[in-house]
């Protein structure tokens, strides 16, 4: 009976999402490039920031200081939110 749960254990952490490899984050920088077309942004720090598809640039600009929470996903920064800095 141990033998099964422990292998039950062992499929269901295999088969479990890989939650663990997509890190959040959050970064204060100065926008440095945005690109609506490719749905990013660059900041100062030198990072692009790829953006959902229903994410809103308007008043975003090169210049504007802005917080970024993201989260790394195969290597790439997602943004989940983002706040300007007044």
């Amino acid at each position: 009976m141990r033998f099964i749960i422990a292998a039950l254990l062992t499929t269901a952490s295999l088969l479990s999402p890989l939650k663990g490899f997509a890190e959040s984050a959050d970064v204060e920088a100065t926008i440095k490039k945005v690109d609506t077309g490719n749905l990013s942004l660059t900041l100062d720090d030198g990072k692009t920031y790829q953006a959902p598809e229903e994410f809103d640039f308007n008043g975003l600009k090169a210049g504007v200081k802005v917080i970024v929470f993201y989260t790394e996903v195969d290597g790439r920064r997602v943004i989940n939110d983002l706040q300007v800095v007044e």
